[in-house]
């Protein structure tokens, strides 16, 4: 197992060592803003097959529907950027947006209609009865978190929600934690992780 960057740090230093991390990072934090705020714009400008239906204009999809969106579309845009360094995920086992000359820097993606919580699949903080985490792809790692405002069901005319917050940082796989309930379906990261081991972009 690769050892924490964070490795017998307190929790005072986290913040320093999180813009170290993103210093050391290969994209730069205002390009990784710049993109997300792109692709989310071009959500609503696109219209949906040949009959011209407009997300926001004409249907009101469910925030799952729209994190889908970010999903596929932030990957695309570097792809198509930096085809030679960029790409979107190819199998289970790898990150949201892969990183080709050094996977180490291959980025998760997260989003939530949340205020400002993050929340991953409950398989995030689920283990094993031979005590070892379950789970398909490494769970540590460089994380961009995206948090945007839902429809309004009770409005049916013209909306467009707005990106509330956008987040980058590396989260460790011990970070999630599993609802107590055995039927709880999420884990969820404490709020000193959410502080300073994600940070606010732009820095």
């Amino acid at each position: 197992m690769n050892t924490s960057p964070y490795h017998e740090l307190p929790i005072s230093a986290w913040e320093n060592k999180t813009k170290e991390l993103i210093e050391q990072h290969p994209i730069n934090s205002p390009e990784i803003y710049e993109v997300v705020l792109k692709v989310w714009a071009e959500i609503f400008e696109s219209n949906i097959t040949s009959g011209g239906y407009r997300i926001g204009v004409d249907f009101f999809p469910r925030p799952q529907i729209m994190g889908y969106f970010l999903h596929e579309l932030i990957p695309l845009e570097f792809s198509r950027r930096y085809p030679n360094f960029w790409r979107r995920e190819q199998n289970d086992g790898e990150k949201d947006l892969v990183y080709i000359p050094a996977p180490r820097f291959s980025i998760e993606i997260k989003t939530s209609s949340s205020a400002r919580s993050t929340y991953g699949n409950r398989s995030y903080a689920q283990t094993s009865t031979t005590g070892r985490t379950v789970k398909k792809k490494d769970k540590s790692g460089y994380y961009l978190v995206i948090n945007f405002q839902k429809f309004d069901k009770n409005i049916t005319q013209i909306q467009k929600p707005q990106i509330t917050l956008v987040r980058f940082g590396w989260i460790d796989g011990d970070d999630w934690k599993g609802q107590a309930a055995a039927t709880g379906q999420q884990a969820k990261l404490s709020p000193d992780v959410e502080r300073y081991k994600l940070l606010t972009l732009p820095l």
